[in-house]
Order: C-alpha cells, then structure tokens, then sequence
C-alpha cells in the first residue's frame, strides 16, 4: 500500500472511534509535507507497516507495553505528588503491545533525522550506541525516574531553558482561539473535575499541538485561581494506529492509564483519563520539550542516554517480559540498532518524498 492510500484508510478506521477536526487534519497533512522528521511524527500508522515489512525479523522480538509513538521530542517535565520537577516521555497516545525493538528503532531513527536536521549535534551511530548502551543498563538496574532536584543538575539546565519561562508559556495560552462552538459535554465535565475547585469560569480554547494526534478534538480551559492563570487541557484518546496497521490483530484497548502506573515513574497527579479523554494540566514546565526550545550548550550524548534510559522505564512496566528482552539483546549484533534506524529513515524518506508529490 502507498503512503497516500494508507493515509486516507487509516484515517477513515480512526473515525470509526474518535470526531475528526477537518481543518486540523488538513494541517496536518501540510505540515508533513514540511519535512521528514515532521513527516515521521505524524505518520505511526505508516511507520508500524513499514516497520513489519522492513524489519521483519525484529517485528518478531519479545513484546512489552511500548510507547508506539516515541521519538526524540516526545520528552518533557512534569511536576510530582511531591512538586518536585519530572523529565520523562511526554505522550502515550499510541500504547500497544508490540515488540520491545519498536521503540528503540523509532526513537534511533528520530535521532537520526534530527541529526540531519540540524537539530542535534552528534553522530547517528555514537546517538544509537548512546540510546541501546544505557536502555541495557536501565533494565538490568531495575530502572529509576529522572527527578530533576539534587541529580540530573545537568538536565534540569536542559530542561528548564529561558524559551520555557512562564511568561511566553502564558502568551502562548492567551493567544489560542476562543471556541466559536460547544465542546462535547464529556470534555467539559473532565475539564472541570481537574481544575483545583469546582465553580470557577472557564475560558475554553482551540488548542493547536502536536501532529500525530494532529485532527484529533484537543481543548483547554484557562481560569484565574488566587492570584493567577492555570490551564488544563482534554484530549479525545483512540485505540492505537498499531491495531490498525496489524490488520486489526492488535488491541483496541487503550493502555494510556496502565502504562503509567505500571512504568517506572514519579506520576503526574494532574494527568487522568476521564472517559474518552486524557485529561492534564498545562504549564511552564508541564509540557513537551522541544529540541528548538533546548540550550546551544547542551551535552547530546548524555541526553540520548537519558532517553534510552527512559524508554527502559516504561518497558519495565512489563515485568513478565524483561528476561526474554535481555536475551534477545545479548544476541544482537554490536551495530543492531543503528542499522535498523539506517533502514527505516531510507523507508520514510521515501514515504515522505512520495507525500510531497501528492
């Protein structure tokens, strides 16, 4: 199947279970006509049928609850229980039972885009090696979050950079369009069980971010508490892209909120999955990092190390599968990983070249 048509069925299958936001979707297919990386973060669908065809034999490696849609920008902070300041992976959209390499091959091959990008400075096979060598050591540790307080001085820099200070954070929110519409009740209710106290006005925008979810109905809700803005934001959940690609052999279940509390992971208490919507709270420094948002001073091979590691994290929330993960590891060869993301960054490029043609 091309890419054209894999793209009109899986968005007719998507709609079955979810409403479609037209001029969203329509966004969405311009800006992955932009470049590749935007083309590899919109298209999971396309990259899970590309995967078993390109990468058979890895398709066929022991599975673990995945992330599915991993790559080098889905990573941000959040705040505790404790408020302490988090980093880790930032979406679960696209959770699947699939095998454990998925992951490491999408978040190598993200890495190896951005590097030609421009966006990382690094070489893709020292990138790869950064992200296999510390997911190895992560799951034979056991694993451990990144709280960003007395360790990880070095990423709380890289985290924390001026492009994410409060004040642009909060420019941003206002600027997002006033809905012109009604939100589905279910949102507004979700919304509202969020906020710190019942009662209060909300502001409800439209809420552009994003592009594999890109079509999706996503909203916020602004209000002013004591003294200040706060913003909290549901978005309309789906089963993953990876039950379509496999025919529909996969499960439609959402594993949003599973996989969060099995992982090894310092939870957010202001995210929850309310019905059909995954529901958080938006701020400074409750958000996605961007590499364009990261310091020109920044040590890139100590932050792949961090993502490998996190990648391990949530894969431990399968504890029944690490034995069979750690064997197939010692069986790989040294160059693995970087040759698997060599294969699927040729595959998508030519996806991507064959989507700017349309």
């Amino acid at each position: 199947m091309k890419i054209v048509k894999a793209t009109e069925r899986y968005e007719a299958w998507l709609s079955k279970y979810t409403s479609i936001v037209s001029l969203d979707l329509r966004l969405k297919h311009q800006r992955m006509a932009e470049d590749v990386f935007s083309f590899l973060r919109a298209t999971f669908y396309r990259w899970v049928e590309l995967w078993r065809t390109t990468c058979p034999e890895l398709a066929r490696a022991p599975e673990v609850l995945a992330v599915g849609d991993l790559h080098v920008e889905n990573f941000g902070t959040w705040r505790d229980i404790e408020g302490r300041l988090i980093w880790g992976i930032n979406d679960f959209d696209e959770v699947c039972k699939a095998p454990y390499a998925i992951d490491l091959v999408r978040l190598a091959a993200s890495a190896h885009l951005a590097i030609a990008a421009g966006h990382l400075a690094i070489e893709p096979k020292d990138a790869c090696g950064a992200i296999l060598k510390s997911y190895r050591k992560a799951l034979a540790a056991g694993g451990e979050p990144f709280v960003l307080e007395a360790k990880h001085a070095w990423l709380r820099r890289v985290a924390t950079s001026e492009l994410r200070n409060p004040v642009r954070f909060w420019e941003k929110m206002d600027a997002l369009l006033r809905l012109r519409r009604t939100i589905p009740g279910s949102a507004r209710k979700a919304l509202g069980r969020l906020m710190p106290e019942p009662g209060l006005k909300l502001d409800l925008r439209h809420r552009v971010a994003g592009l594999g979810s890109l079509g999706r109905e996503r909203y916020v809700a602004l209000a002013d508490w004591k003294g200040g803005h706060i913003a909290r934001e549901a978005k309309a959940l789906a089963p993953s892209a990876y039950a379509w690609a496999c025919g529909g052999k996969g499960s439609k279940r959402i594993f949003y909120q599973l996989i969060l509390r099995s992982a090894v992971r310092c939870l957010d208490p202001f995210v929850d999955l309310k019905g059909r919507w995954i529901v958080r709270r938006l701020g400074p420094l409750c958000s996605r990092v961007e590499l364009s948002s990261l310091p020109k001073e920044r040590d890139e091979l100590r932050l792949l190390e961090a993502m490998g590691w996190e990648t391990a994290n949530v894969h431990l929330g399968s504890p029944g599968s690490i034995a069979a993960v750690e064997r197939d590891l010692k069986r790989r060869s040294a160059g693995w990983l970087h040759e698997a993301a060599q294969q699927m960054v040729k595959a998508t490029t030519t996806d991507w070249q064959a989507w700017k043609k349309k």
